[in-house]
């Protein structure tokens, strides 16, 4: 297994959770949820071209609402409008799709409560924090990450973005009162990577919950996005960290 430089941990004092299929694997249901009303944006632009939910999980993982509808404006030279109401709408319903088809993962659950003993922990995510208080609730996570330690995008910023814009790690660095090396950020996304590393924070690849046919390429592009390393689930990241962080010296 790869080994993180010791110097990497040494400054480390918290773990960056991203939250979508990375603590839970709510990627694939959320686009399930959502397609509809993305669908029914682009009826409504008059765009003529509509979307799978497959397509757009392969298309915008790792991106929120906002930045799919600006993508696809930009794709067919479509001015944008207030999305406020289109934003608001895909969030309550893939939030209410989440709550019942979430459930508690014991790996994950295990893997940051040993991590707890080390670390403060924390979620950046590009998606809305309606979403992730019901994510976290269905989740059984809400203890160990609580809502003033979630960081996202769309809600903490005063102008919304979405990754891999780096201003959500920077600003969720900022509110812990640390240094982006201080922090070690956990992402399955190559737009979740490229943020937090163009953000300074020393970054780990998972593929936890990514399909396991596209696996391979992931963890390709997750290298090639800057991380320190890939792993395959909760278990091999704390075979891989937990090690460090039980050497350092008593602070």
């Amino acid at each position: 297994m790869t080994q993180l430089d010791a110097s990497v941990l040494a400054q480390v004092t918290t773990l960056l959770c991203d939250a979508d299929d990375t603590l839970f694997p709510s990627e694939a249901p959320a686009f399930d949820a959502s397609v509809d009303v993305l669908n029914r944006w682009l009826a409504a632009s008059g765009i003529e071209q509509r979307v799978t939910a497959e397509g757009q999980r392969a298309r915008a993982v790792g991106k929120n609402f906002r930045a799919t509808v600006t993508d696809l404006a930009a794709d067919h030279g479509v001015g944008l409008t207030d999305l406020g109401d289109w934003v608001a709408e895909e969030a309550a319903v893939v939030t209410a799709h989440l709550g019942t088809t979430l459930t508690p993962d014991a790996e994950v659950l295990r893997a940051l409560t040993r991590l707890a003993e080390h670390l403060t922990l924390a979620a950046v995510s590009s998606s809305a924090l309606a979403r992730l208080e019901g994510c976290f609730s269905a989740t059984g996570l809400s203890g160990l990450i609580p809502a003033e330690r979630r960081f996202s995008a769309e809600d903490s910023l005063a102008t919304p973005v979405s990754k891999p814009d780096p201003a959500v790690y920077l600003h969720a660095c900022a509110q812990l009162g640390i240094e982006p090396a201080q922090g070690l950020a956990v992402e399955d996304s190559v737009a979740g990577a490229t943020s937090a590393v163009r953000a300074g924070c020393p970054t780990l690849g998972t593929v936890a919950f990514v399909p396991a046919a596209e696996q391979d390429r992931r963890r390709g592009q997750l290298t090639d996005a800057g991380v320190l390393a890939v792993v395959a689930s909760w278990p091999e990241l704390i075979d891989l960290v937990l090690p460090g962080l039980a050497r350092r010296p008593a602070a």
